[in-house]
């Protein structure tokens, strides 16, 4: 793809394909049978909607640091590097029937379950129109099955594993799936929230998105532990994959939601991959005095998009067509921004910060009102 001088990360700006790293990104998918058997069933239209998932997470992202550089939006938090643990674990799902609820890194899931891109950027503008109102940044449309965010890391697990008991009590066939950063995993509620999905059988999917850094405290500064085992003390069935191998990704997703379709339980995806940047735009020095530059270097060479375009490309695609869907992804990401931008000006109404259903007679009165109702958990417990 294209390289973004003045926005991507330094080591992706003159990018070029590392041939070990390239013979290590197909022989990831071909070591592990049942990867290689699910890859190997993919038709060539799920490549390219992988492919285009990717790009447009990335031109979603490139367009918000347009933005903060131009002076309309004072920061944001970015996924760069870490596409493919977002764009191959939804693409494992059926939008028509699951739920998500992402993380702000996972912004590219909302436009893979059906969200509006410019939808996207409304949120950071805080407009009228934007999904949440203007009162909130976390994206989400229950209509699309994206549950808007809790901000607080780890507490998506709890309100995922609400979701996925309400799909068991109705008898849906239907499976919930959240993301969790490798902080958030030392959460109390992350751990509440996985013990009773892991206690109750319930079919929700956790991604453990493990970027090496919890805001700016390393991996091994947080915890002590070995998150590749972590999920055994819940009695939870992980699968551990390359974060920037979409395939790999894609393939343990693949698992872990079948295991929850047939009745198993709940699942862990644990994806190792790397945060290309601060928290968020305004920390990026920070986040380079992090890290040694060595290891910037490292993960750079890794970068998602690039080794999944070699890969297409030594499979039969034509690069020539990958930069037709190229072409088409910037232009559309471009329209969306405009067409967020338009909506500059529509500010919400002050009242609206006054949740209506909390007025005399609102519907959430009447709801804190009602009897409580028993909940049948597993085993009549």
């Amino acid at each position: 793809m294209r390289r973004y001088p003045a926005f991507d990360p330094p080591e992706y700006q003159n990018w070029e394909p590392d041939l070990d790293l390239v013979r290590e990104f197909v022989e990831t998918v071909l070591s592990d049978r049942a990867t290689a058997d699910i890859v190997k069933g993919m038709k060539e239209e799920t490549h390219l909607w992988l492919y285009r998932s990717l790009l447009v997470a990335r031109l979603h992202d490139t367009s918000l640091k347009r933005w903060v550089r131009q002076g309309v939006i004072s920061k944001a938090w970015l996924g760069t590097g870490e596409e493919a643990v977002t764009v191959g674990s939804v693409a494992a799902l059926d939008p028509a029937r699951d739920v998500i609820t992402p993380m702000i890194r996972n912004a590219g899931a909302c436009w893979m379950m059906g969200m509006p891109l410019a939808d996207l950027f409304r949120s950071y503008l805080a407009t009228a129109d934007s999904p949440s109102g203007g009162r909130d940044l976390h994206v989400g449309d229950l209509s699309k099955g994206v549950l808007q965010p809790v901000s607080h890391m780890g507490t998506n697990v709890p309100v995922m594993a609400g979701v996925a008991l309400a799909f068991r009590i109705r008898g849906e066939d239907r499976v919930s799936l959240t993301w969790i950063g490798d902080g958030a995993t030392k959460t109390a509620s992350c751990h509440e929230g996985m013990n009773f999905a892991a206690v109750q059988d319930l079919p929700v999917v956790f991604v453990i998105q493990n970027n090496q850094v919890a805001l700016g405290t390393r991996v091994d500064q947080h915890g002590a532990g070995d998150l590749e085992h972590w999920a055994d003390m819940y009695g939870i069935p992980s699968r551990t994959c390359d974060g920037n191998n979409v395939l790999d990704v894609y393939a343990a997703s693949v698992e872990a939601v079948e295991r929850c379709r047939q009745g198993e339980g709940p699942a862990v995806v644990l994806a190792e991959t790397f945060r290309m940047g601060g928290h968020a735009t305004h920390d990026e020095h920070e986040a380079r005095a992090t890290f040694s530059e060595e290891l910037f270097a490292a993960w750079g060479k890794r970068d998602p998009i690039g080794q999944y375009e070699e890969y297409l490309v030594a499979h039969g695609v034509r690069r020539t067509h990958l930069e037709e869907i190229e072409n088409g992804v910037t232009a559309e990401v471009a329209r969306a921004a405009a067409e967020a931008l338009a909506s500059s000006g529509n500010e919400p109404d002050s009242r609206s910060a006054l949740y209506e259903g909390f007025s005399e007679g609102g519907p959430l009165v009447g709801l804190l009102n009602r009897p409580v109702m028993t909940v049948p958990l597993k085993d009549g417990a």
